[in-house]
């Protein structure tokens, strides 16, 4: 098989972000790879900036908060044995060094990260318990697409109370398994662990649901 990872454009993810993966909404992307067969693109893996400010901080400070992207969409179209692996072990050797990377697995999926234990991530936990914004009949955005609209509006809950009434109403958000991977000189990666706020933990072995 000649397989291979590289860098891609944006215009390459539009068919695996919006019609294959599961969430089907745009993230930001700052770095994109493909998983090429035989100059076949057979998957995607992007990486951005997280939407979540204190995210950004509450992994390890201020001092690193501008280090941490995620990895936020990784799809396949064939997705055979040990292909997620190649291409996400492949892609982050070729990003920028000093780099914090967090990735979620979703358990409202019945995930737990396997192919990120596989690839020697750090297990932190699972994230906090939060509730979405939600409108009915528009249930496909993001909480906080929807919390956007009147963003800078004081009380935005109210004003979407006023606009929406009975149509708005609050979703308890499904707690991810959060994972690290922390890429950079060995100085970085001792500095990143002696600063990060959550504790490291065994890899969980099955789904919370």
């Amino acid at each position: 098989m000649d397989r291979e990872v590289r860098e891609i454009k944006r215009h390459q993810c539009e068919d695996y972000i919006l019609n294959i993966h599961y969430a089907g909404r745009w993230p930001s992307i700052s770095y994109a790879f493909g998983l090429f067969d035989n100059e076949e693109l057979c998957g995607i893996i992007t990486y951005g900036t997280p939407p979540s400010a204190p995210l950004r901080r509450g992994i390890a400070g201020d001092r690193f908060k501008g280090c941490v992207i995620e990895l936020n969409r990784l799809c396949l179209k064939y997705n055979r044995p040990r292909e997620a692996g190649f291409l996400i072990a492949r892609s982050l050797r070729m990003l920028p060094q000093n780099k914090i990377v967090v990735s979620f697995a979703d358990t409202e999926q019945g995930h737990i990260g396997v192919v990120y234990q596989a690839t020697n991530f750090i297990y932190t936990g699972l994230s906090a318990k939060r509730t979405d914004w939600k409108v009915r009949g528009r249930e496909h955005l993001h909480g906080q697409t929807i919390a956007d609209e009147f963003r800078g509006v004081p009380n935005r809950a109210q004003a979407m109370r006023d606009k929406y009434g009975k149509d708005f109403y609050l979703k308890a958000r499904p707690r991810k398994h959060r994972y690290l991977m922390i890429r950079g000189s060995k100085r970085f990666k001792r500095e990143v662990i002696d600063a990060l706020r959550y504790p490291i933990l065994p890899y969980p072995k099955e789904s919370v649901i």
